[in-house]
């Protein structure tokens, strides 16, 4: 969990109905969560919570280039922030990636997320895995890193689901081994 600095409140606030008021909502509680129009500024993928960490462990370890990232605890979903107007360059790279994309909700011109406050605490129920620090730099390999770690995440977590299935049991692993070929020198 991260908390924002003054540069990226000032860069999310700006994208509120009435940017002064949520800086000051959030001077007088840095843990309140504001509801901030998608589109203008920013847009976001929202996917499962299991997945979202995933792909959000993976972009991390790989050092892939992404933006800010929320969770909603109670609703169990990850948002990955991208630059606005990525709808078309976010497909794209999804449908080359595969022809059976995971479900995903994609937030842009007309939508809206609800972002924690900057200060969020660990109970809270949203909270940044990735606040944002500044106004992100236009980078057009955000949407191609996000769609290709969104589809290796999901067959990666496909592939565990399946683990107990082919495996329900420590024998049943063991059973899967081939044989030892055994010589009989002597």
């Amino acid at each position: 969990m991260q908390r924002m600095t003054r540069r990226g409140m000032e860069w999310l606030s700006a994208s509120a109905d009435d940017p002064a008021q949520c800086r000051q909502i959030w001077a007088d509680d840095p843990r309140m969560p504001c509801l901030l129009a998608t589109g203008r500024f920013f847009d976001v993928v929202s996917v499962e919570e299991r997945l979202g960490l995933e792909m959000f462990d993976r972009l991390l370890r790989s050092g892939l280039p992404f933006g800010p990232a929320v969770v909603d605890r109670k609703a169990q979903r990850v948002g990955f922030f991208l630059g606005s107007q990525s709808r078309e360059t976010f497909r794209y790279y999804l449908q080359r990636e595969t022809s059976s994309p995971p479900p995903y909700r994609y937030l842009g011109q007309g939508s809206a997320v609800v972002v924690p406050g900057p200060i969020p605490l660990s109970g809270d129920r949203y909270q940044w895995l990735r606040a944002p620090m500044r106004r992100p730099e236009a980078n057009p390999l955000r949407p191609v890193a996000l769609a290709t770690t969104l589809v290796a995440s999901a067959e990666v977590l496909a592939r565990i689901d399946h683990f107990g299935e082919r495996y329900p049991t420590p024998y049943s692993a063991v059973a899967a081994l081939p044989e030892e070929t055994t010589t009989d020198e002597g």
